[in-house]
C-alpha cells in the first residue's frame, strides 16, 4: 500500500493553553542542552562550571561586547567580570580582540572552541526544525512568520542596546556546518 502524502490533521494529545505548550517546548530545549553538556563534561580538558556555561553564552549573544557592556547586560561589577572573563579566556573560549574604532577598547569574541560546545543544542535545533518541514510541509512561511513576529516584535524585552544608542535583537546561530544562520539586526 502506497502512503498518502496529505497533511495530517492536529489532534491535540493533550488539552493544554499556549502558554503551557511554550513553556514546555522552552523546557525541552533546555534540558536537551543541559544532557548534552553533561554527557560531554567528562570529554572536555577544562569543563565550564554553571556560571561560566552562562556567561560565554549570554557574551556570544551579546555579538562581541566589550568587558564593560557585559558586565552591564548581567548586571555585575566590572572587576567581577573581569574575573570571569579572563576565566574564560584562560579555558580557551573566548578571546579579546582590540576594537578597529578605538584601540583602547577590546571585544569579547568567542573561540573555535566555543563553536564546538555550541553545537550541542544548535544540533538539536535543527533536527527539531527538519522534523517541522517535515510534518508541515515545504510552505513554511506562516510558521517562519509568527517565529519571526515572536522574535523581533513580541521580544522587545531582550534587546540589546548597541552603541550609539541603537537596538539590535539577539539572533546569532552557527550550526555545525559552520554556517552563520541569522545576524543581529541593527
Amino acid at each position: 500500500m502506497a502512503e498518502s502524502k496529505e497533511k495530517k490533521t492536529y489532534q491535540p494529545i493533550e488539552d493544554k493553553t499556549m502558554e503551557e505548550n511554550f513553556a514546555e517546548i522552552y523546557m525541552k530545549f533546555k534540558i536537551h542542552f543541559y544532557q548534552e553538556m553533561f554527557a560531554q563534561i567528562n570529554e572536555r580538558e577544562t569543563s565550564l562550571s554553571t556560571v561560566e556555561t552562562f556567561c560565554v553564552e549570554i557574551i556570544h549573544a551579546l555579538q562581541e561586547p566589550t568587558v564593560q557592556e557585559f558586565a552591564s547586560f548581567i548586571n555585575i561589577s566590572p572587576p567581577n567580570a573581569a574575573y570571569k572573563v579572563n576565566s574564560l579566556i584562560k579555558k580557551g573560549y573566548i578571546e579579546k580582540v582590540q576594537s578597529e574604532n578605538d584601540r583602547r577598547e577590546y571585544h569579547l569574541k568567542v573561540t573555535d572552541k566555543y563553536y564546538n560546545y555550541y553545537n550541542l543544542s544548535t544540533q538539536y535545533v535543527q533536527k527539531v526544525v527538519g522534523r517541522i518541514r517535515e510534518r508541515f510541509g515545504a510552505d513554511m512561511t506562516e510558521i517562519e512568520h509568527v517565529l519571526d513576529v515572536i522574535n523581533n516584535e513580541l521580544m522587545k524585552d531582550l534587546d540589546i542596546i548597541g552603541e550609539g544608542g541603537g537596538t539590535a535583537h539577539v539572533g546569532v546561530f552557527r550550526f555545525s556546518s559552520g554556517d552563520i544562520v541569522g545576524r543581529i539586526l541593527a
